[in-house]
């Protein structure tokens, strides 16, 4: 009976581990402990109605040779250019590094080659990204930031457990497997059925067939500066596209030869822009005089096609999407 509740002990106190620590969810995951609890999108995951469960799909990799020309592509950007959806791979260049927003990666630029860096953000961040210098890629003579050595050991470990969101990644650890789904499926069945409420993450298209991320939509004042229809004066637009020339500028001063912009639309956006007043953010940048940088215009071609571009159960991009994405991409910059 002792061994049976020291078990159970250890197995509680390693569950609640990987709540804390990323090291320790990591090992449970490796063993299959934890499933990715993304496998059906994103957006089921917080609001897990089955007529929504899509499982997510791999899209085929470009395998494009590397470039004679002897491009160097870097890439600032969030989710959709992570590394499962993105790689080397998709373009046709020597060299590739990308980093996510609110990270830093120091890199060093060749002078020799053609250095490009395109900047991608999906629209609910854009106001966001650019209150504040872009210093997320640290190039070697950017004095900006101080330089990045190895830190001590207790901020390792310090760095390593989390403190905010801890009630999430222990959910994450507990429930990522299908016999927890099914049950939190028949709670949000029930919930929407019979109250016709889905979860407060998540809000649904008017005649539900769509989901989308609650704060794509919400207009309320703490969420207003994500949502495609929330109020945006000019003046902001012109804060936004300053800033972005601000730093496009910087990097150019750095080594980057060309800079480019990509505005992820909103799923929102694309699939349901009569749902309010649409602040047509991406247009208002890409068409603003006072911009000094090219960009990449996925928003006129998703509007022009918006089924198909978004996944049933997720807010990034179907993979005749990511291809049209890819195309412009490539087109653009030449690679």
């Amino acid at each position: 009976m002792r061994v049976l509740r020291y078990t159970i002990l250890a197995i509680a106190l390693i569950l609640w581990g990987a709540g804390l620590s990323t090291t320790v969810a990591r090992w449970l995951y490796s063993i299959g402990v934890i499933i990715d609890d993304y496998r059906y999108g994103d957006l089921y995951r917080i609001a897990p109605l089955p007529q929504f469960k899509l499982s997510q799909p791999t899209c085929p990799s470009s395998n494009r040779s590397s470039d004679t020309s002897s491009t160097h592509l870097y890439i600032i950007g969030d989710s959709f250019t992570e590394p499962q959806r993105l790689t080397k791979s998709d373009f046709r260049v020597s060299h590739f590094q990308r980093v996510a927003w609110s990270y830093s990666l120091p890199v060093q630029l060749d002078p020799g080659k053609r250095n490009v860096l395109l900047i991608e953000s999906v629209e609910r961040h854009v106001r966001e990204h650019f209150r504040q210098p872009v210093t997320e890629l640290v190039v070697q003579s950017d004095t900006t930031r101080l330089s990045h050595e190895q830190p001590a050991l207790y901020k390792r470990i310090y760095d390593d457990f989390h403190r905010s969101d801890v009630e999430e990644r222990l959910e994450s650890a507990l429930f990522s497997q299908d016999w927890a789904f099914w049950f939190k499926e028949l709670k949000a069945k029930l919930t929407l059925d019979w109250f016709n409420r889905a979860y407060t993450s998540v809000s649904l298209s008017n005649n539900h067939k769509h989901v989308f991320l609650h704060s794509d939509t919400d207009t309320t004042k703490a969420k207003a500066l994500n949502s495609s229809f929330s109020f945006v004066t000019d003046q902001e637009v012109n804060a936004v596209v300053d800033s972005i020339n601000a730093n496009a500028d910087r990097y150019r001063k750095l080594g980057f030869n060309e800079v480019y912009l990509s505005l992820i639309p909103n799923k929102a956006s694309i699939l349901e822009p009569d749902r309010g007043v649409y602040n047509h953010l991406i247009e208002r940048i890409q068409n603003n005089t006072r911009l000094r940088i090219p960009t990449v215009n996925t928003y006129q071609p998703f509007s022009q096609h918006p089924t198909g571009m978004y996944l049933k159960s997720d807010t990034h991009w179907t993979c005749d999407g990511r291809a049209i994405w890819l195309n412009l991409v490539r087109q653009k910059l030449r690679i």
